[in-house]
C-alpha cells in the first residue's frame, strides 16, 4: 500500500495516542499539573469557560496530530523518505514547532521562560509522536 493522506492521518492518530500516553506518564510520575493551559490562565474565568478552553486545546492537539500525520503521508508518497531516526525527529520537531507556535500566538506560553525540564517534558512526548507516526507510515507503505 502506498502512503498518502489517509495512511498519514491514521499514522498521525497513532502518534497522537503515543504523545498523549507519554504526557500522562510524565504527569503521573512527576505529579505535575495536566494540560497545555496553565491554571492561572483559566482560574479567574468561570468554570465553564476554563473547561471549554481545556477541551478545545485538547481537540486542537488531536487535529494537529492527525493533520501533520496526513501531511507526512503525502510527503512520503511524493518521495520524501528519510531514515527512521531522521524521520522520527523531523516529524516530532515539526509537530512540536506547530503546537508551540499556536500556543505562543495565543499568549498561553513563552518558551523563553521554560526550564530545561519544561523543554524535555515537551520534547519527549513529541519525539514519541514522531517515532510512532514514522513507524506507522513505514508499516503502511510496505
Amino acid at each position: 500500500m502506498r502512503t498518502g493522506i489517509l495512511a498519514g492521518a491514521a499514522a498521525g492518530a497513532a502518534g497522537t495516542a503515543a504523545l498523549n500516553a507519554a504526557t500522562y506518564v510524565d504527569t503521573a510520575l512527576r505529579a505535575r499539573p495536566a494540560g497545555p493551559i496553565p491554571e492561572d490562565r483559566t482560574s479567574d474565568a468561570p468554570d465553564a469557560r476554563g473547561h471549554r478552553a481545556s477541551g478545545l486545546a485538547s481537540l486542537t492537539g488531536i487535529a494537529t496530530g492527525v493533520a501533520i500525520g496526513a501531511t507526512f503521508g503525502l510527503l512520503r508518497r511524493a518521495g520524501l523518505r528519510p531514515g527512521p531516526v531522521l524521520g522520527s525527529a523531523l516529524i516530532g520537531a515539526t509537530t512540536m514547532a506547530s503546537t508551540n507556535a499556536s500556543m505562543i500566538a495565543l499568549g498561553v506560553t513563552d518558551p523563553r521562560d521554560w526550564t530545561v525540564t519544561d523543554w524535555l517534558s515537551d520534547a519527549l512526548p513529541h519525539l514519541a509522536y514522531g517515532a510512532v507516526t514514522d513507524a506507522v507510515l513505514r508499516a503502511l507503505d510496505r
